[in-house]
């Protein structure tokens, strides 16, 4: 296998993250004050204790600010810093900038404000009633869903409560701005999103963009949360060097960072579905709620990425999905890694969970009659191409022996009262692209210098998915040449403009189809050079291990006297190469087009094992297919599947957000926020890569980040299944699925009074130790 390079630097510790450099001279530290209430009106801030401390260099508020007070990046509806209304507990009233970070966070506990406080939402569906809405609503449709309900056998209808989940990356929100020559700052952001925070601190600090300087060697993670939220922070220190022409740093402690920053977007959400009495599926109609708290931040797109993935795998022939951005009183909520796509398919499994139950049948059997197939059509109207729904379920139903391994639990659970084994199966179609068009765009950067060694820079942001490593194996693999002599360069807003944010799956696909137009330019300038030298076509010659080769046989050109050679005869050694993908389009106005580069498609067979009187679990073991085309590193790709899917099983099973009535994150700590861990890890993990060809992917590759995620939603499922297996019903479709929450839900009849429909001696056992 070949390997990552950042391995070596990370085990070692050597990796370099914002805050690793030498300090400069000077340089000053920044707390906020954040609003101690989620809603109201401030009518007095007292800043003057905390202007007098010792060590305090200045405090700032918003009437500070030299340009404009507005970070929105899709709708400009969020300040940077609070003016006289606050809508979420945590929201930046003030910041204070001093000699340490200790004196800074000091200064911020002696700031006083008094607030007016206004009625507080916390719930999406609350704020749907009162017209709290941070967009218009929008509907993606297919076919006649009314008229489609009379010929339908049967029909199920539910709710679905979807909660949110924290990064939790482990280098937290942090930014370092330094005075440069002039009126010019170079900023270091732990950000996804560089050209953003250059956008964003330009319009802070009323300067044009080529004043502000971004570069981003590496994120300790991301997952979405760094996207748009780093940018904020970005602003405060740029803002705070330019003014008082220092090097200003700010790093989050995580309780700050965990209270002021936005979550993956809970949702609420009803389904109906109708099927034929084969389980054909013949209408669907759902409803999301989506919580995006107080302001826009990326919650437009990512409700469009929940309309875009309603049916996740499934043909469905009448379709109607109907999504809205409700305005709460909660940080605004932001981008995590799948972008609305996991919520609106735990739906759709959740819609036919119900229906399984509903027909006395598993789960897999309406699945897999229902998976899509080329030539069928999604609602949002792009007909499917190059489907690997059913190649995939069928090889891991093969592979993994799933009928066999249903056979074996259904054993398992006749025989045993106390603990329950469940399985579910958990298929994935998910679109590569950023669905707005215009993001999908890229540059790469190219020099060759005379000793061969080269500099590869892209838009492509390192945050632990590999990137790095994709680069350096694409151009290595393009010029034929060894890896070692390749570096990639930190993501810097000087060398590479415009560039779209490291998401949506697509920073490898974009910015590696970017390096091999780069490479391609330069291998084609060698090939004119060369041909006359080596009485050829161009066409003829390659280069392979470092060799010149004319139609497959080696010459005696190797890669060093090709590079000297060309810089002999003045043959440019640069290039600069711009990539937009292709065929993709999408009109806002019918909700209809084809939006997708490609589909990534895999199969994750869960088995699960519950103690039904504690309600504690085991995933015992997940099994995967994956599509992944042809494959650029084989060690990047498995740990993208891996880590995925443990993000995708705490998801669904211990991460649990708790608020109160007043939007107070009460889960704001390691202490009260459940993450998993190598407990909770499944036991077995079997990973089968699928290899197809993708022609959109750069050397044919498909993107990895995100769809592995979506896999956990079957640890939901399997738990449901072994759940049902001890007590036959209607449990909620209420996610996480914490070890309380089963608990609770087995034995609810202890507390209600009801029966359980199928009685067991667990239950008489629990039912004494309550008293009854």
């Amino acid at each position: 296998m070949k390997k990552h390079l950042d391995a070596a630097f990370h085990t070692r510790g050597e990796s370099l993250y914002v805050d690793d450099n030498p300090e400069p001279a000077g340089m000053l530290h920044v707390a906020v004050f954040g609003s101690p209430v989620a809603h109201g009106t401030i009518k007095n801030l007292d800043l003057s204790a905390a202007r007098a401390l010792k060590g305090v260099t200045a405090v700032f508020t918003a009437e500070d600010i030299p340009g404009e007070n507005q970070v929105g990046a899709i709708l400009k509806d969020e300040v940077l810093i609070a003016e006289d209304l606050v809508q979420f507990i945590g929201q930046p009233i003030a910041v204070v900038v001093a000699e340490t970070p200790e004196i800074a966070h000091h200064a911020v506990g002696l700031i006083d404000v008094e607030i007016d406080e206004l009625p507080v939402i916390v719930d999406p569906r609350v704020a749907h009633e009162k017209g709290q809405l941070i967009a218009p609503p929008r509907t993606f449709a297919i076919g006649d869903v009314d008229a489609a309900w009379d010929d339908c056998d049967l029909i199920v209808e539910g709710e679905c409560e979807i909660a949110g989940q924290e990064h939790l990356y482990l280098e937290t929100q942090r930014s370092r701005a330094i005075p440069t020559e002039g009126d010019q700052v170079r900023c270091y952001s732990s950000t996804q999103s560089p050209y953003a925070v250059q956008t964003a601190c330009a319009r802070i600090c009323g300067v044009p963009q080529h004043k502000i300087e971004v570069d981003v060697k590496r994120l300790g993670g991301g997952f979405g949360g760094k996207e748009d939220q780093a940018t904020h922070w970005a602003c405060i220190v740029t803002m705070a060097a330019r003014i008082l022409r220092k090097p200003v740093q700010i790093v989050l402690n995580r309780i700050d960072d965990m209270q002021m920053t936005g979550k993956r977007h809970p949702y609420s959400a009803d389904f109906k579905l109708g099927l034929n009495k084969d389980g054909t599926i013949k209408a669907l109609d759902f409803k999301f709620y989506q919580n995006s708290g107080a302001a826009a931040d990326l919650s437009t797109a990512v409700l469009e990425r929940s309309l875009f993935h309603a049916t996740n795998i499934y043909r469905v022939p009448n379709a109607r999905i109907y999504a809205a951005a409700c305005k709460t009183n909660l940080h605004p909520h932001t981008a995590f890694r799948g972008f609305g796509g996991p919520q609106a398919m735990f739906v759709m499994e959740s819609a036919l969970s119900k229906a399984a139950e509903t027909m006395g049948i598993e789960r897999e059997e309406l699945q897999y009659k229902n998976l899509i197939s080329n030539g069928d059509v999604f609602p949002y109207g792009q007909v499917v191409e190059d489907c690997q729904a059913k190649a995939c379920w069928d090889d891991a139903a093969d592979t993994f022996d799933l009928a066999g391994t249903r056979k074996r639990i259904e054993e398992y659970n006749a025989t045993h009262t106390s603990t329950k084994k469940g399985l579910a199966v958990m298929p994935i179609c998910f679109g590569i692209s950023f669905t707005k068009i215009h993001l999908n765009q890229a540059s790469a950067l190219v020099h060759i210098y005379t000793d061969g060694s080269m500099s590869v820079s892209t838009g492509g942001v390192e945050m632990g998915q590999g990137v790095t490593t994709n680069m350096a194996e694409i151009a290595a693999a393009e010029l034929g040449i060894s890896r070692d002599r390749i570096k990639v360069e930190s993501t810097n807003t000087t060398r590479i403009a415009n560039m779209s944010p490291s998401a949506a799956s697509a920073t490898t696909d974009l910015n590696g189809n970017a390096v091999i137009l780069a490479t391609g330019e330069i291998l084609g300038r060698f090939r004119k050079m060369l041909a006359p030298e080596l009485g050829c076509n161009e066409e003829a010659i390659t280069i392979k291990d470092e060799k010149v080769f004319v139609d497959g046989e080696a010459t005696e050109w190797e890669w060093g006297d090709v590079v000297m050679h060309a810089y002999l005869n003045r043959v440019a050694l640069s290039a600069h190469a711009f990539f937009a993908t292709p065929r993709i389009n999408f009109d806002a106005a019918k909700e209809k087009g084809h939006p997708f580069a490609y589909h990534v498609y895999g199969v994750t067979q869960f088995e699960v094992t519950v103690d039904c009187l504690r309600g504690r679990y085991e995933v015992d073991a997940v099994r995967m297919v994956h599509d992944l085309g042809r494959q650029i590193n084989e060690v990047v790709d498995l740990g993208q599947l891996e880590g995925g899917l443990a993000q995708g099983i705490g998801w669904m099973t211990l991460e649990e957000l708790a608020y109160d009535a007043k939007g107070r994150l009460l889960s704001n700590a390691l202490s009260t926020y459940k993450a998993p861990d190598v407990f909770s890890s499944p036991k077995v993990v079997e990973v089968k890569m699928r290899s197809t060809e993708n022609p959109m992917g750069p050397r044919g590759s498909k993107a990895v980040g995100e769809p592995p995620l979506m896999y956990g939603i079957g640890a939901y499922f399997a738990l449901r299944d072994a759940m049902r297996a001890y007590a036959e019903r209607d449990f909620p479709y209420d996610a996480p699925m914490t070890p309380e929450r089963v608990l609770m839900s087995l034995h609810a009849h202890i507390l209600d009074g009801d029966k359980p429909k199928k009685a067991t001696p667990e239950a008489g056992a629990v039912a004494a130790v309550a008293g009854e």
